[in-house]
């Protein structure tokens, strides 16, 4: 299966348009070589130190690359490492010199969650249930946030998708 489109092309806030996360949920999609930049957060406890610097540095690596995705194709994926440090791949439509350039290929699980990110660790528990009860073993999982705080809370909806690597 191709990836699902994720965005509408309504955007009301002029930062990130409304997610039309539907044809995400609990699907099973495949990677073949996307290519992502790839950058770290500092944490505490699993909470972000650093989010936005990073966030910000990685935006203008690609905008200066001109490496940006279509609007219905971006995607940012976030993985916890420990509680203290978090990798964050961002969605490139090629390879951007000085930046940590890596390649996802893999075939991955999705459900979609909505809701405050102090329930990330649920959602994690649910991904990981919803993986076993489709026979399969989780190799690693990432998160896909789909809006910004601030437009998740003009939109009344914080979507977000978990993916799991399967094995």
């Amino acid at each position: 299966m191709s990836l699902p489109t994720t965005y509408t092309s309504i955007n009301e806030t002029g930062c990130c348009a409304i997610p039309d996360v539907k044809n995400w949920d609990e699907q099973e999609v495949t990677f073949e070589n996307k290519l992502f930049i790839r950058d770290y957060t500092r944490s505490i406890f699993y909470i972000p130190l650093n989010m936005s610097k990073v966030m910000s540095n990685l935006q203008k690596s690609v905008a200066a690359a001109n490496a940006e995705m279509p609007p219905q194709e971006a995607m940012i994926l976030s993985r916890e490492l420990s509680p203290w440090k978090a990798e964050h791949l961002y969605a490139v439509s090629h390879t951007v010199d000085g930046a940590d350039n890596v390649t996802l290929t893999g075939t991955f699980l999705t459900k979609v969650f909505n809701g405050p990110f102090k329930d990330a660790g649920q959602w994690h528990k649910q991904l990981i249930e919803f993986v076993k009860s489709r026979h399969k073993d989780a190799k690693r999982t990432y998160f896909f946030y789909t809006t910004c705080p601030k437009c998740a809370a003009h939109y009344g909806n914080n979507y977000v998708i978990g993916l799991a690597q399967i094995t």
